[in-house]
């Protein structure tokens, strides 16, 4: 047993489903499984987060909106796990990303660390939603990890019928993936303690 106190770490999942058998809840519930000593991780669903329009946040953030914004400030990191439509990232979490890029200058996502995975039925898994969704990242100034990869391909073939991640591949990925997120988050705390 290590002399290092384990610091506890608050991840926010986000799927970027709305379908209630979705592989990427199911790769979320597979990190909640695969998180390092310390971390828990808190699946936080978006189906219910209207569409952004600037004239609706002029008259005050919707309360599904409010608890989006909350519950990112107060994570000490983010994980989304995204499907990939039509070679992209799918509107709903489009579109949850841009009000939590809102407002400019004091987003929630601005300086959070954030954690990226998918699982898809294409042979490529989900590699260019990704891509996209670091773009959305590097706009916000979010600290997010960039690897290992966390690439599911052939997603059908890789979760049982109850919804549970079999592929141990995948989990080793998933488990170093969060062992990488830890350490951001801990060396974003460094930081701040080092510049308070």
């Amino acid at each position: 047993m290590s002399d290092q106190q384990i610091v506890p770490i608050h991840v926010l999942g986000i799927p970027g489903s709305l379908r209630e058998g979705s592989y990427n809840k199911a790769l979320l519930r597979a990190a909640q499984e695969e998180a390092p000593d310390g971390m828990t991780i808190e699946i936080f669903e978006i189906g219910d987060i209207p569409f952004y329009n600037r004239d609706v946040e002029e008259e005050g953030d919707p309360e599904p909106v409010q608890r989006l914004k909350r519950a990112i400030r107060e994570a000490d990191a983010v994980l989304i796990a995204t499907p990939e439509y039509q070679h992209g990232l799918p509107g709903v979490l489009k579109n949850a990303l841009d009000w939590a890029s809102r407002p400019p200058g004091d987003a929630p996502l601005k300086n959070k660390v954030v954690g990226m995975m998918g699982a898809s039925p294409s042979p490529v898994g989900t590699a260019r939603a990704q891509l996209q969704l670091r773009q959305t990242l590097v706009y916000n100034q979010s600290r997010f990890v960039a690897r290992p990869e966390v690439l599911v391909s052939k997603a059908p073939s890789k979760f049982d019928d109850e919804g549970r991640l079999t592929d141990e591949k995948a989990r080793e990925f998933i488990r170093k993936h969060l062992k990488a997120v830890a350490e951001k988050v801990h060396e974003a705390q460094r930081e701040s303690a080092e510049a308070a």
